[in-house]
């Protein structure tokens, strides 16, 4: 009897009160908001990068004045109106999930005005042909979106800021790459850093809803298409080994560069021009972009979306010094202080890697080494090899493919630590920090 009793309460207390009810609710359309977002957000880089294509195959020369001139807007009205909204997004959001920081600052890191500014200027910067990627935006635009939610929750709500940043975080990552698998490692690995069990049905929920929102318009077609590989074998040994280690070590040179080059305190002419004149700066960063792309006949334009895919496909062979070429590429377009992810550029760079090794070495099947390349230095310059290794993964026909891949993600993150520290932990310690307050 006393157990019925019990139950009885229990139920009255879960589905009786209103406010647990209206928690979900709000929590679950803005969930949805954030699908279509990103799905928006989606098509519309597209389009800009579609744009810059045209123009390109009608005038060769035309990038050499539009990509610099774009670069240079960019920057500026990111500066005046948006500061918060430059660079990749992660390291915002994950300065705004240190527990120190108050709301009002955590505001000018993560919230929907910064999400609208984010996705503007990065389609800005697409139109111009920068080589950046819309993975890392998509972070910070999700968790602006839930973010906001947080007006409408009632004032003891279960759902804190911090949960619900986590779970924007992961279902950006979710629905930009259609990996759900990856948001919640991303969420785990990068953002929370813990599996924390308060907050992991919201994660799932939102990656839920992200996620059927992106697959019902876009389709259930994976980011880069399918990758079909050969298992593990012999003759793979070798060339898996050198793909793990060449991208472990341009991975960790990259994110070294990265931290040394966007913290600002170099004594080098470009790093004083940086301070002094940071639009002047984005305009030569746009010119090196632009003459990198006209040597190379427009391969490394944009975020090498369709460069890869057609690599894996077998339609398409890398440029002569692509790695390189892109590589600088995404280096310039970071340093110039636009909004710019990495995470598309990155695979790219693996990608060629990789298909570089299977040339070298003869291995005729090269698409198992394009996917290693791919895991290999994403997971180099982020050290989330995990979230590498998921993000590949699901790209992946079968399961032949899966413990190379794992094997390569723990390989070339180990060797990346010995030339750099983690590239997203460290840059959102550089994030501008809130004023001290007075005794």
């Amino acid at each position: 009897m006393k157990q019925d009793l019990h139950i009885a309460t229990a139920l009255r207390r879960h589905f009786g009160d209103w406010r647990l009810w209206w928690t979900r609710g709000v929590f679950l359309a803005v969930a949805a908001a954030a699908g279509l977002t990103v799905v928006g957000f989606t098509w519309l880089t597209e389009r800009a990068l579609d744009c810059f294509s045209s123009l390109q195959q009608l005038h060769w020369w035309a990038p050499l004045l539009c990509t610099p001139l774009c670069t240079a807007a960019v920057v500026a009205l990111t500066r005046r109106y948006a500061p918060g909204a430059a660079g990749s997004g992660i390291p915002q959001v994950m300065a705004a999930l240190d527990p120190a920081v108050d709301a009002g600052h955590r505001s000018t890191l993560v919230s929907l005005k910064l999400s609208v500014a984010k996705m503007v200027l990065t389609a800005a910067g697409l139109l111009g042909g920068l080589s950046l990627g819309r993975e890392g935006p998509t972070v910070q635009i999700a968790a602006g979106i839930l973010l906001a939610a947080r007006r409408l929750l009632p004032r003891r709500s279960v759902i804190s800021e911090h949960g619900l940043l986590v779970a924007g975080g992961a279902a950006g990552i979710a629905a930009a790459f259609n990996t759900p698998l990856a948001g919640v490692m991303f969420a785990i690995e990068e953002l929370s850093r813990s599996p924390e069990q308060r907050n992991s049905g919201l994660i799932v929920a939102a990656i839920v809803l992200s996620g059927v929102i992106a697959v019902s318009i876009n389709g259930n077609s994976t980011y880069f298409g399918v990758i079909r590989g050969a298992g593990v074998e012999a003759a793979l040994l070798l060339p898996a080994l050198l793909v793990a280690l060449a991208s472990g070590v341009a991975g960790g040179l990259f994110a070294r560069l990265l931290v040394r080059s966007l913290g600002g305190q170099g004594s080098d002419p470009l790093s004083r021009l940086r301070r002094r004149r940071p639009v002047a700066f984005a305009w030569v960063c746009g010119c090196a972009v632009a003459v990198i792309g006209v040597v190379t006949a427009g391969a490394t334009f944009g975020s090498g979306y369709a460069h890869t895919r057609h690599m894996l496909e077998g339609s398409e062979q890398a440029a002569p010094a692509y790695v390189l070429f892109k590589f600088l590429a995404t280096w310039f377009t970071a340093w110039s202080g636009v909004p710019a992810g990495i995470f598309a550029p990155s695979l790219a760079i693996g990608a060629a890697l990789g298909n570089d090794v299977a040339l070298l070495t003869h291995y005729p099947q090269a698409a198992t080494l394009i996917a290693l390349g791919m895991v290999g230095f994403l997971a180099a310059a982020t050290q989330a090899p995990l979230t590498a290794f998921i993000i590949v993964m699901e790209m992946v026909d079968g399961h032949a493919l899966v413990l190379s891949l794992m094997a390569c993600a723990l390989v070339a993150s180990a060797v990346s630590r010995a030339f750099s520290r983690p590239l997203y932990a460290t840059l959102a310690a550089m994030q501008p920090q809130p004023p001290q307050r007075g005794p």
